[in-house]
Parts: structure tokens; C-alpha cells; sequence
């Protein structure tokens, strides 16, 4: 296995034999039967070294564990409208696969609004997608094609991301965190499409900072994206911001069934479906009011206050050439 040997694996393997029963029973909804694939994820996440990826791994089931997070997809947010809401304002989905079998996930960063529920809702939704992806769909995913897949791909959508974007750094920071802590080495490569030029110039600022590993994952494409990503996939498993070029290619469309953000989209109705049937009830439930919300590392710090300073610095060119951008009429 590239990066990672196999005395590492071994030895990774042996210390996670010894752990007590409930960790073990939690490991088991993270790997689904593929634990060698598993600890490779976490060993590549902390540089092959078997100390810091046992670490790590511990600390992800007791997150797992004080969090409830292997009951989280028998909590379905209700009532139906509000989370309605939710969808409608941290715009996430899967517009289908790449011809490797990969999931493709579509997230609208530049329209998400994230103000129509608190944060620990939009934390919630986040990691019952995480869960939903590693418990059903990449095991389907890997029946289908009769060999393991345990990764997506990601296609962020910046169309529409203003200066105001950074209200939100903080939330997004949060989720990124999970992510990283939680969830390693889970995609593959992350598209980014329709850039603005508030994103371009920000980009050459953070790209110096981040890891190796991250930097080569990230491909910034021209436009909407589509000449390139019909090279890995079909036409009908584009997100349906990225089907046509031009000001018009990241509207939400009308057709919500083709809309991959939408509750309506068939994606989000059988997740919704999934939560409700393991539930076993269709009656409110209480959100997970305590879920642990994690605390970034001083290099995430350091990146996010970065892009604070990036968007404050353009921000403050931008009114600049607005007071001198001043045209007297003939």
C-alpha cells in the first residue's frame, strides 16, 4: 500500500485489538469490514507514524462515544419543513458517481447561507451525511463494482461567494475539523468551479499554507468545471452547476429533482428515508443538543485567521476603487 507500509498497518492493528469492548463496537461502524483500509486512512493522516495514528483513532471513537454519533442516523432532524430549511441553506448532495464508482458530492460554498437553523444543526446534518456515505453508500458503492471503495469525490461550487462569506469561517472551520479528525482521507480530489475573483485572491494567499498531501488534492478549473470532470464521469452525474458555462451554470435549477442540493432531489429523500425507518418513529425528535464541537489545531487557527485577513485587505481595496470609480455624467 503506497505511503503506508505494512508493519505499520500490523502494528497499528495490534493496538486496536486491545482496546475495550465499546471502542471496538464503535470501530466497527467505521471501517464496515475494511479495517486494514481503514488504518491505512489514519496512519497516511498522521504521516505513517503508528503512535500519533493510534492516537488519533482513540480519540475519534471517544468523540464517537460521548457524541452518540453511531445512533446519529436514527435522529432525523423534524419536522420535515425545518429541515427543509437546513437543506436549503448549507447546500450539500450527491449528483451521482465517477466511472470508478466514486461518489460525487456537490457542495454550494459561495450560497450557503447557514441562517435558518443554529450551528449545532448544520453540525448535525454535516456528520449524518458523513455517516450515511461511509455506512451506505460506499458500501453499495463497493458491492456494485465488486471492489472496495471507500473514498468520494467533492465539487465546490464558489459561484456567489461574497466578502460576507466571512461570517461563516467559523462554522466551516468546525465542520472542517470533524472532518479532519473524524473522517481522514475520505476524498480523493476536491474541483473547485465557477471562481469569483474574491476566491482567486484569497487562494494564492492560503495555498502556501496548506499540508503537501491537501495541496495536490485541490484542482482549481476553468469555469464551470464541465469539459474537465466529463473526463472522470458522465454528463448525467455532473452537479447541475456545473452542466452549462456562463453566468447562468450555478443557478439553482427549477427542476428540484435534478437539483442535487435539494430535499427533493432523490439523494436527500433516501437519506431522509434512512434516518426516519432507523428511528422507527415519524414523531420530533431532540436534536443532539450536546454534540461535542471540535477545537482546531493551531495550524487551522493560523489558515483561518489568514483568510480573515485576505478578505478583510480586499474588502478594503474593493471600497477603494468604488470611491474612485466615480463617473460624472456629460
Amino acid at each position: 500500500m503506497a505511503g503506508v507500509s505494512h508493519e505499520a498497518i500490523f502494528q497499528l492493528k495490534a493496538l486496536m485489538d486491545q482496546v475495550d469492548e465499546p471502542l471496538k463496537r464503535s470501530f466497527q461502524n467505521v471501517h464496515q469490514g475494511y479495517k486494514v483500509e481503514t488504518l491505512e486512512r489514519f496512519l497516511k493522516a498522521r504521516d505513517g507514524s503508528v503512535t500519533r495514528a493510534h492516537k488519533m483513532l482513540l480519540d475519534c471513537l471517544k468523540w464517537r462515544l460521548e457524541n452518540g454519533i453511531d445512533d446519529i442516523l436514527s435522529k432525523p432532524i423534524v419536522p420535515i419543513n425545518f429541515y427543509r430549511g437546513v437543506r436549503d441553506s448549507q447546500l450539500i448532495g450527491v449528483s451521482g458517481y465517477t466511472r470508478e464508482g466514486l461518489p460525487v458530492f456537490a457542495i454550494g460554498v459561495g450560497l450557503s447561507s447557514f441562517d435558518k437553523a443554529s450551528i449545532q444543526y448544520y453540525v448535525q446534518s454535516h456528520i449524518q451525511i458523513n455517516e450515511y456515505r461511509d455506512r451506505v453508500l460506499l458500501p453499495a458503492a463497493t458491492k456494485k463494482t465488486g471492489r472496495y471503495v471507500g473514498k468520494c469525490v467533492k465539487i465546490l461550487d464558489m459561484s456567489g461567494l461574497k466578502l460576507s462569506a466571512l461570517n461563516q469561517i467559523k462554522l466551516l472551520t468546525a465542520l472542517s475539523t470533524i472532518d479532519d479528525l473524524n473522517y481522514p482521507e475520505k476524498t480523493t480530489t476536491y474541483y473547485i468551479v465557477n471562481v469569483p475573483y474574491v476566491f482567486s485572491a484569497c487562494w494564492k494567499v492560503v495555498k502556501p499554507l496548506l499540508h503537501e498531501r491537501t495541496r495536490l488534492k485541490v484542482q482549481v478549473l476553468q469555469g464551470s468545471g464541465r469539459d474537465e470532470l466529463l473526463k472522470i464521469m458522465d454528463y448525467s452525474s455532473l452537479p447541475h452547476f456545473c452542466r452549462k458555462e456562463g453566468t447562468r451554470a450555478s443557478r439553482r435549477v427549477g427542476n428540484t429533482s435534478e437539483d442535487c442540493f435539494s430535499l427533493d432531489h432523490p439523494f436527500h429523500q433516501q437519506l431522509y428515508n434512512y434516518m426516519k425507518k432507523q428511528s422507527g418513529i415519524c414523531a420530533p425528535t431532540r436534536p443532539l443538543k450536546h454534540l461535542e464541537m471540535p477545537v482546531a489545531d493551531i495550524k487551522k487557527a493560523e489558515f483561518c485567521r489568514t483568510i480573515e485577513s485576505e478578505l478583510k485587505r480586499i474588502q478594503s481595496q474593493d471600497e477603494l476603487t468604488r470611491l474612485y470609480d466615480i463617473h460624472i455624467s456629460d
